[in-house]
């Protein structure tokens, strides 16, 4: 990882700055990015926008990083695209001596993507931090920041303050700032953030939020009070108060781009649209099989949160495996007091955590008799399914499994379970 953005702006002058051939919102945060922007996407293809949507990392392909009208792009679109950039890239390369990143390529391939397709809007979100990513040359004109938490301090630093000052860097002169509530300090560094630049800012629980909810089938129904209308009966397809808050934030976002008073059956159409693969995804019944790709403490709180309040399992079986980096023992203390046996795996990422340290740190959490390392996770998957449908007292279709810890790892249960 290389944080200049002197390469990028190279590549894409070469390019014919294709980035600025559709408005854009431009998302960071520490979780609930990808979801958002998901979010955002559906609601602007509702109001009948043509949408391009960058995402990272992905689950299965890369095509899912670059997508249009909701569609991850087709295999010969990127070959094709690639193929324009790719030269291109090389010959910056040999002029600055120095190569671009993976993920600048991917981002410049994403932007001629959307400038060839065309896109009305394209809904990007960042990498990694910010201020020094990849996709901050976009200068968009809405701004969105999820909640910030702690992820990434090799990088971002290891006091929150920190981590908002590098997010807060994609906000810029003219733009309007769309923010989640925030600890203190984070918000803090937003403003200050703002009022440097000349920005506007609009503010979850001042200027918009979510008045109501209720648990429904494959989801819950909102009440969503926008920056000028409030909109009554909202299905969406999603689990959790943390993805209420994000729709909350996305809603807010498209009428900051189209206008505040949008139609309500309209908004209503693009959330109950919505998906979000890997994110508390029911995969299977009998047992019930969740898919989850929280990877830091923050995110596995709310996962912890909505399991506990919106699934009621007697009998629960966890699957982790994570990469080595993160905090790992904070997941497992939040994971704890809702898992009846722990299953330790990895994924075939080489940044994966061997199992044998993953299980030593689970152990001195769980407990050594309710863990079992299981190095490959097909393997884990089968005997945690075995577990969960032991007989032991348990009221039928009350047991379940849930499959977290990385994107790696949920990524890679998802190709094994799901049939596309």
């Amino acid at each position: 990882m290389v944080f200049d953005l002197d390469r990028m702006k190279a590549l894409l002058d070469h390019l014919g700055n294709p980035q600025r051939a559709f408005r854009s919102i431009h998302l960071t945060g520490t979780n609930g990015k990808t979801t958002t922007a998901r979010m955002i996407e559906s609601l602007l293809r509702a109001h009948g926008l043509r949408t391009g949507r960058y995402t990272s990392p992905h689950l299965k392909t890369i095509r899912e990083r670059i997508s249009i009208d909701g569609e991850p792009i087709s295999e010969e679109d990127f070959v094709r695209v690639y193929g324009e950039v790719g030269p291109v890239a090389h010959l910056v390369d040999a002029q600055l001596g120095e190569t671009l990143t993976y993920f600048d390529v991917t981002t410049a391939t994403a932007f001629a993507a959307f400038a060839d397709a065309p896109v009305d809007v394209g809904v990007i979100e960042v990498g990694l931090g910010g201020e020094t990513d990849s996709t901050n040359v976009l200068g968009a004109e809405v701004a969105v920041i999820t909640p910030i938490g702690m992820d990434h301090a090799e990088f971002l630093g290891d006091r929150i303050e920190d981590i908002a000052d590098m997010k807060a860097g994609i906000v810029h002169k003219g733009a309007t700032l769309v923010t989640a509530r925030q600890e203190p300090e984070a918000m803090e560094a937003l403003l200050r953030r703002t009022a440097q630049v000349g920005a506007s800012v609009v503010r979850e629980g001042k200027d918009f939020g979510v008045e109501e909810r209720y648990l429904a089938f494959g989801g819950q129904v909102l009440t969503l009070q926008g920056l000028g209308e409030r909109y009554e009966e909202v299905f969406v397809p999603l689990h959790g108060a943390h993805q209420a808050q994000n729709a909350a934030v996305a809603l807010a976002a498209v009428e900051t781009l189209l206008g505040t008073g949008l139609d309500a059956e309209v908004v209503r159409e693009g959330f109950a649209q919505v998906t979000s693969p890997g994110r508390l995804e029911r995969v299977r019944t009998a047992p019930t099989v969740l898919l989850d790709a929280a990877h830091n403490p923050h995110g596995m709180k709310a996962t912890v949160d909505t399991v506990r309040d919106e699934f009621s399992f007697e009998r629960l079986v966890t699957v982790i495996g994570s990469v080595e980096g993160k905090d790992v023992l904070g997941m497992l203390e939040l994971l704890e007091p809702i898992t009846d046996r722990l299953i330790v795996t990895r994924s075939s990422t080489p940044r994966a955590m061997a199992p044998a340290k993953l299980g030593r740190l689970a152990e001195d959490v769980f407990g050594e008799e309710r863990v079992r390392v299981v190095p490959h996770l097909p393997d884990a998957i089968e005997l945690a399914v075995t577990l969960a449908e032991e007989d032991q007292g348990v009221t039928l279709g009350t047991a379940g499994v849930l499959i977290t810890g990385s994107v790696f790892t949920v990524g890679e249960a998802r190709t094994l379970l799901v049939r596309e």
